[in-house]
């Protein structure tokens, strides 16, 4: 292997760091702090905040909890992202979270998350955010439909088919533009980046005024505040009659809630991927984690705040479609909360869409470069970006919106993608879990390695996060195996595809 022989010399790793150092100054550093900080907020902040509080407040029971929830993603986030500015000061290349991984324990796990991130958990979070884009444009223009279809379910077995819905094709669009935008280089997917998340933080803001100001409802203050851990309304099941009614019921729901309010909440990772594009990358890509991830969590508790003095706890839980935020503006604009929320979420969704595209090519570039993903991937084009690793993921992205599952019994359609990121969740949280392990590791395995920024609360905040995500992850494994056995699977599969690459080097 050209990369990652565990039996390698501390020496010739060192080596290996300045290659792939010198390597990066292919690409054209044009992020400063706050483009980068801009990259953090606006790949976390999609469509998710607006629809999952329903979803936990089902599963939680209370309004307390429901915000000690969100708090519990927020100091995980944010540790998780404290511990990984060390890794990317020490490493500041393209490819984070695979180079990490590699350098932490081995080739193999690298290429594990990369495979995983290209199959799924990019793609997957890119054709989700672009197909909510397009929902929430047919709110605006009704043609826009997933009901609507230009070719209608082909159906390949009885549960799954493929279709091309009106919403389905602004999905492909969206996908299409902002590949073809980043294509053309950094300064376009940055400006695009920027404007976006400054009118999506702006639109958050707004949300938030307008439930705490103008939303203010005395009764609602008074049931959900005056009783904050009481459990109320329907409860959702989480395993064999077990509710969030029971002191270990609702131990397991804050575990399970965290799938949602940390998906809500993922992909402040991408930073790390364009690592080779980012100035003072060992100055900046601390600070724009760190500064990124816990604006975010703030605005993120003070929606849940703004929802609960506006709604009662019920009329959370009972949100049509978990569109919260929509029933939220609904109540305090009548005639027009549900266009305006329609196009806060289309802005919130193009702006997140952006940068994951932007973001995930640089990951394959870093694999292709060891020689372990397609080769043209790891070539820059005139514009000093990786071109075909961005066709290609759009590629793939925009296939993942075509394949539809099918309710037999109730005769309704699904995607396939929704699946996949649930199953895939327990996996992404577990690749965390490791990256962060990796700063202990690397802490033993290079000691005298340049390290400009150390995590910060070492070695508690960092075991803070292991303790926390690995119990989230166990009772997902328990209470929640037909979803989390399945991605643990999709990654297993990456095994073979490894020693093909392999093969195909030698």
């Amino acid at each position: 292997m050209k990369n990652g022989a565990s039996e390698r010399s501390q020496a010739e790793l060192g080596n290996e760091v300045g290659q792939d150092a010198r390597l990066d100054s292919e690409f054209h550093r044009g992020l400063g702090l706050f483009d980068a900080t801009m990259v953090v907020i606006g790949s976390m902040i999609g469509s998710g905040i607006f629809i999952v509080p329903a979803t936990m407040a089902g599963q939680l029971g209370s309004p307390g909890w429901l915000l000690v929830a969100w708090l519990i993603t927020g100091i995980l986030t944010v540790s998780a992202a404290l511990s990984y500015g060390e890794l990317a000061a020490m490493m500041p290349r393209a490819g984070g979270q695979y180079l990490y991984l590699r350098e932490a324990f081995s080739p193999l796990l690298g290429f594990l998350y990369g495979w995983t991130l290209f199959l799924i958990i990019q793609t997957g979070f890119i054709a989700a955010v672009a197909v909510a884009f397009a929902r929430f444009a047919g709110n605006l223009w009704p043609v826009i439909s997933e009901e609507k279809y230009l070719v209608s379910p082909w159906h390949l077995t009885s549960g799954y088919a493929v279709s091309l819905s009106t919403a389905q094709l602004v999905g492909v669009l969206m996908i299409v533009v902002l590949t073809v935008t980043n294509i053309c280089g950094l300064r376009y997917g940055k400006l695009i980046q920027n404007l976006f998340t400054v009118a999506k933080i702006a639109a958050l803001l707004g949300l938030i005024g307008a439930g705490l100001v103008l939303g203010w409802n005395s009764e609602a203050v008074r049931a959900n505040f005056g009783d904050l851990w009481t459990a109320r309304g329907k409860l959702t099941e989480l395993d064999s009659g077990l509710t969030a009614a029971t002191p270990f019921g609702l131990f397991v729901a804050l575990c399970v809630a965290q799938t949602g309010s940390l998906f809500s909440s993922d992909a402040w990772n991408n930073v790390t991927f364009t690592a080779g594009e980012v100035r003072q990358p060992r100055r900046h890509l601390p600070l724009s984690l760190a500064l990124g991830t816990s604006s975010v969590l703030f605005l993120y508790l003070l929606a849940n705040l703004a929802y609960l003095v506006t709604l009662p706890f019920e009329e959370i839980q009972q949100a049509e479609n978990n569109r919260v935020a929509t029933v939220m503006l609904a109540r305090i604009f009548p005639h027009f909360g549900v266009p305006l929320m329609a196009t806060a979420i289309m802005i919130s969704t193009f702006g997140c869409n952006n940068g994951l595209i932007l973001a995930g090519a640089r990951a394959y570039y870093a694999m292709a470069r060891d020689g372990l993903f397609f080769a043209r991937a790891g070539r820059l084009n005139v514009a000093r970006v990786p071109a075909w690793g961005l066709v290609v993921q759009g590629i793939w992205a925009a296939l993942l919106v075509l394949p539809r599952t099918y309710n037999v019994p109730e005769k309704t359609y699904g995607n396939l993608y929704a699946d996949l990121l649930d199953y895939i969740i327990s996996a992404a949280l577990l690749f965390y879990v490791l990256t962060i392990a990796g700063v202990y590791r690397l802490r033993m395995k290079r000691p005298d390695a340049e390290r400009p920024y150390r995590a910060f609360g070492y070695p508690v905040v960092p075991a803070l996060y292991l303790a926390g995500a690995t119990t989230i992850v166990a009772v997902l494994v328990i209470y929640r195996p037909m979803t989390t056995w399945p991605g643990m699977v999709i990654v297993l599969l990456g095994l073979p595809v490894y020693y093909v690459w392999q093969w195909r080097r030698e």
